[in-house]
């Protein structure tokens, strides 16, 4: 029983701890993210033509600079994707638990109800028993005296009989 619980445990135990790398993985993609922004909005500002204009060179810095972002916007929609499984999954583990826990519950109480019904049957038994053997045995005891008293009258009888003869 102790190894059902502990086996449990571990499993909801490596569950959070996937959980938790996959929210740590996501986040540090967060800050990649951040950073590239950051040196995207850096290269807006950078002007390196003529008279302060931008060149084609950093527009197209910028540019791609603004494709890795959106590359990396797709992993973190996709661990995303993968973080919400998770969460669904250990949603759907805590109700299935829940529900074997509810149904080991009712089918307890149905074996204890079962149980003390059979219980009662057996008490009204064992009482009808025992007034059927308190009844038996005066009944005994009454054709036991009864026929005390017969034997008795009958040599009582015989006992005259002999003095008479």
């Amino acid at each position: 029983m102790c190894f059902l619980f502990a086996g449990a445990f571990a499993q909801s135990n490596s569950d959070s701890l996937t959980y938790q790398v996959q929210r740590n993985k996501i986040n540090s993609m967060l800050a990649v993210r951040s950073q590239k922004f950051g040196q995207y909005d850096q290269s807006l500002s950078e002007h390196t033509g003529i008279f302060g204009f931008q060149t084609k060179k950093d527009i197209r810095r910028s540019n791609d600079i603004l494709m890795d972002i959106v590359k990396t916007d797709n992993e973190i929609y996709q661990q995303l994707k993968i973080l919400l499984a998770y969460r669904t999954f250990q949603q759907s583990q805590v109700l299935d638990k829940s529900k074997e826990t509810e149904n080991t519950a009712l089918e307890s109480m149905y074996t204890i109800n079962k149980l003390q019904n059979q219980l009662e049957k057996i008490k009204k038994e064992q009482e009808e028993n025992i007034r059927l053997q308190d009844k038996a045995s005066l009944n005994f005891k009454i054709i036991v005296f009864i026929l005390v008293g017969i034997i008795l009258f009958l040599l009582r009888n015989q006992i005259r009989r002999k003095e008479k003869a």
